[in-house]
């Protein structure tokens, strides 16, 4: 019948992962890592047996079911394999208890998790994610009472008692403007809050508690006047209490997350702190599921290009194989390099935020860290978009064919830019952290990850002092300093990234691998300085329709 292309092959996600070794072997104490090790060599064996199941079988999305066959409203919703076993997996690996532990090596182990659980997942992350926001929004503000409650199941280990928490904030007027939110809450005679309302964006719908955004009634308007509450979905019979599923989204990816739109009719509730500044209850939340978002991106590309390098040496292509022709070769080294700096910041921001949260940060490691985590969500996700979009064209027709799986990763990879904050939003919240002293305490770390006779320290230093030299020329014009913003951003993000590229570089040096030394030369030659052409009155021009031309009225005139 002729030659067969082989498939790629997924190789295993720990083992064969020097990126996540080294970084673990140089930031874990040996006593950690050999405790951690077992858990991580498990999910890496559930990633590879998910990706062959992937393969073997065609791909399934949750179906809700509004009524049973009597005519009873039952809103009930069949999950697919992967999220089936999600409870039992990441319990019994420490998934998500992990980041949890009272030791600052904490969130470097949780997010070594979830880097090789994700991409298996199904996007079983995403409620993970929000429950351990939730967790850490609960514990910031939340009274005792509400503590005793939620946090035994969020951090549960066992899947009998195991509980998933929603994030319900989102309404039809959008999802970053919350100050327009109609859900109202209001308190019965006996002293019971009920919310009211239409959340339009509910990701999964089918865990057992949820934060939601909603107005006192009474209140006054805008963001100031709304509470964050939390509930429980349903009751001891497994009904749901006061909620009605419409439906499940129909999304570009990430399909097998049900994600739905809902009614509350009366959802008992309890608040999450004082009964105003509900946003400012969130903060806390944004933090941890932004940094989830990132590692997620990252592993996303980790995907990506291991299966690209795999099918690189089964793909023959004009007399020789893809990863022996030398354009080839250079493209993964690109996608490779990008990934690296990628790892490096998403990690770096997932150990500053372990070290801030058992209280042994620095002023200055506390002021990166509130700089760098909406940078590296923002860049990752950017990166990730990218990285995989060039992996699937390694594949050359097979890249676009559902059955091979591999669209589905760039399908996915898209809502990285849109969970948890837009690429635009994220860069308007950096700008507000550059004036709480961000950029000297990001100047301060760079000097010293980078040695000072390091060939890296010129474009480093070129790129930082570029990104000072236009924040101090936008100080007095506030829309050409925001139209500015992206490109601060992503610079910021490639010289954190390049700085600790340069770290990484040392430590594959004393280990005899020059492999981190490569891609830290090939991220810095592909350019730092991302900064943006200046505001002009072009912005407007080109953004706005004026179909006013000879053209238009011709065409006009024709009709």
């Amino acid at each position: 019948m002729g030659f067969l292309q082989d498939s790629p092959r997924l190789a295993h996600p720990f083992r064969n992962d020097r990126v996540l070794g080294a970084w673990l072997a140089r930031t874990l104490p040996d006593d950690r890592f050999a405790t951690t090790t077992p858990d991580l060599v498990a999910l890496g064996d559930y990633a590879v047996h998910a990706w062959e199941r992937r393969q073997r079988t065609p791909r399934t999305e949750p179906v809700l079911t509004n009524w049973d066959a009597w005519g009873a409203r039952v809103d009930r919703i069949a999950l697919t394999p992967a999220w089936e076993e999600g409870p039992s997996l990441t319990t019994r690996h420490g998934v998500l208890a992990a980041g949890h532990a009272s030791t600052p090596w904490a969130r470097t182990e949780q997010f070594a998790r979830v880097y090789l659980y994700h991409p298996a997942s199904e996007f079983y992350c995403c409620p993970l994610a929000m429950t351990d926001g939730a967790a850490t929004a609960i514990r910031a503000t939340g009274g005792q009472a509400l503590m005793d409650r939620a946090l035994p199941h969020f951090l549960s280990r066992d899947p009998a008692t195991f509980w998933l928490s929603g994030q319900w904030m989102t309404e039809t007027h959008g999802g970053s403007d919350v100050g327009q939110t109609e859900t109202v809450a209001r308190r019965d005679p006996d002293g019971q809050w009920r919310l009211y309302g239409r959340k339009w964006f509910s990701s999964a719908v089918v865990g057992e508690a949820a934060l939601a955004l909603a107005r006192p009634e009474g209140a006054g308007k805008g963001t100031a006047a709304l509470a964050l509450f939390y509930v429980e979905t349903k009751d001891e019979h497994g009904a749901w209490r006061g909620i009605t599923i419409d439906r499940l989204k129909k999304k570009l990816g990430t399909h097998e997350l049900p994600t739905a739109e809902i009614h509350l009719d009366g959802l008992p509730a309890t608040p999450v702190g004082p009964l105003e500044h509900g946003v400012r209850q969130v903060t806390p939340m944004l933090n941890i599921t932004r940094t989830w978002n990132a590692v997620c991106a990252v592993a996303s590309m980790a995907r990506a290009i291991s299966l690209a390098r795999d099918y690189a040496h089964r793909r023959q292509a004009f007399g020789a194989y893809l990863i022996d022709q030398p354009l080839h070769a250079r493209t993964l080294a690109d996608m490779q390099a990008e990934f690296e700096g990628a790892f490096s910041l998403a990690f770096f921001v997932a150990d500053l935020l372990g070290r801030s949260e058992q209280g042994e940060a620095s002023p200055r490691e506390t002021a990166l860290l509130r700089l760098l985590t909406p940078l590296a969500k923002l860049w990752t996700a950017k990166s990730s978009i990218a990285v995989v979009s060039e992996a699937l064209e390694c594949f050359g027709g097979a890249g676009y064919i559902e059955d091979t799986g591999l669209p589905q990763l760039l399908r996915d990879a898209q809502v990285y830019a849109i969970w948890e904050g837009t690429t635009n939003v994220l860069s308007l919240d950096m700008l507000r952290t550059l004036s709480a002293g961000g950029l000297p305490a990001l100047r301060e770390t760079v000097a010293t990850l980078v040695p000072a006779g390091s060939t890296a320290l010129r474009p480093i230093h070129a790129a930082l002092d570029a990104t000072e030299s236009l924040l101090a020329d936008t100080a007095s014009d506030r829309g050409a300093l925001e139209a500015s913003a992206r490109g601060i951003a992503f610079t910021l993000a490639r010289s954190m990234a390049a700085a600790l590229l340069v770290r990484s570089a040392g430590w594959g040096e004393a280990a005899g691998d020059d492999r981190p030394l490569a891609a830290c030369r090939r991220f810095i030659a592909r350019g730092l300085d991302r900064l943006s052409l200046p505001h002009t009155d072009d912005d407007a021009t080109l953004a706005y329709d004026r179909p006013a031309t000879p053209c238009a009225r011709k065409v006009r005139a024709a009709m």
